[in-house]
């Protein structure tokens, strides 16, 4: 069993969650105030939204504390889809806030209510550049699914937070308040749009679906023109965790000196490596003909030469 982890990596992005959660925590005190005062769904919702992004937040922390957690014998490949489980929880909340604006939305364009547009551009100037910020250090923190979706919450609350203080001048410029309510839509469709997409990545590495960019005819045809490769089956490969790929197959060769199969195996693994990020890999070298059978390949007849390797 082999680990391979960044505590340097792990450490500055947890730096980086507990800043984004105190700041988080912080302008959301002000929306909900300035929303009161100011009488605004819009920024009542981006309160909304910032609280989406707090816990988001929060549970990306602990997810990077769990996924930084060795192996152990009751949990093999460690805690990778910890991270993994987080983002779904995260995608889930977004879903919620978003029916919660739509229906006060519905009810506010029915009863129009009088906006302190001035108010709304203040406090919304100041979450583009507090949500700004915070976006740029998650970019740099990491790639996996877990931290790219607290970075596209806080992507979608720059977005949405600059779009208010659209809405607050178009509202100083007609007096027409019903513009606060219809942006509140407009935040709301797109809460949901990155929920969507977070669930449904989620999804497929929880139900161990083919990872995300990579196409399973081209593995194969990658690992084929490997010399001494004869045929590829029994190909599997999934996502252990968001940054995280696996593979196993049945390889078949000739029947040649174990000597010989090791040159073999190290090109396969060194083409999966460079080419599609795979770097944990179970492959069984076969010299015989196989059928498939419930879903296993089992040789017809003499023996297997055998060689799996974890990585």
């Amino acid at each position: 069993m082999h680990v391979h982890a960044s505590s340097g990596g792990s450490e500055k992005t947890s730096r980086i969650l507990r800043f984004s959660l105190v700041v988080t925590a912080a302008y959301i005190v002000l929306l909900v105030a300035a929303g009161i005062r100011a009488h605004s769904l819009a920024l009542l919702s981006e309160a909304g939204h910032n609280l989406s992004d707090f816990f988001a937040l929060l549970l990306s922390l602990t997810a990077v504390y769990l996924q930084s957690r060795p192996p152990s014998s009751t949990k093999t490949y460690g805690y990778h889809r910890a991270g993994v489980l987080a983002a779904l929880v995260n995608a889930v909340s977004l879903v919620a806030v978003s029916g919660f604006i739509f229906y006060e939305a519905f009810r506010r364009l029915q009863n129009p209510e009088h906006v302190r547009a001035g108010v709304m551009i203040s406090v919304a100037a100041a979450g583009v550049v507090m949500n700004g910020v915070i976006a740029l250090l998650l970019y740099r923190a990491g790639r996996d699914v877990n931290i790219r979706s607290a970075f596209l919450h806080e992507i979608g609350d720059t977005l949405s937070t600059a779009a208010v203080i659209a809405g607050g001048w178009a509202i100083m410029v007609t007096g027409q308040y019903w513009i606060d309510s219809v942006l509140s839509v407009g935040i709301g469709v797109l809460i949901l749009w990155s929920g969507f997409g977070i669930v449904r990545e989620t999804l497929n590495i929880l139900l161990e679906g083919t990872p995300r960019g990579v196409k399973l005819e081209q593995v194969e045809a990658a690992m084929r023109e490997i010399d001494g490769v004869n045929d590829v089956h029994d190909l599997h490969v999934w996502s252990i965790g968001s940054e995280t790929r696996a593979l196993s197959c049945h390889i078949s060769i000739a029947d040649i000196p174990p000597s010989v199969s090791e040159r073999i195996l190290r090109d396969v693994k060194d083409r999966l490596r460079e080419e599609f990020h795979i770097a944990h890999t179970t492959i069984q070298f076969e010299n015989v003909v196989c059928e498939v059978a419930h879903g296993c390949v089992i040789p017809v007849t003499g023996s297997t030469s055998a060689k799996e390797h974890r990585h």
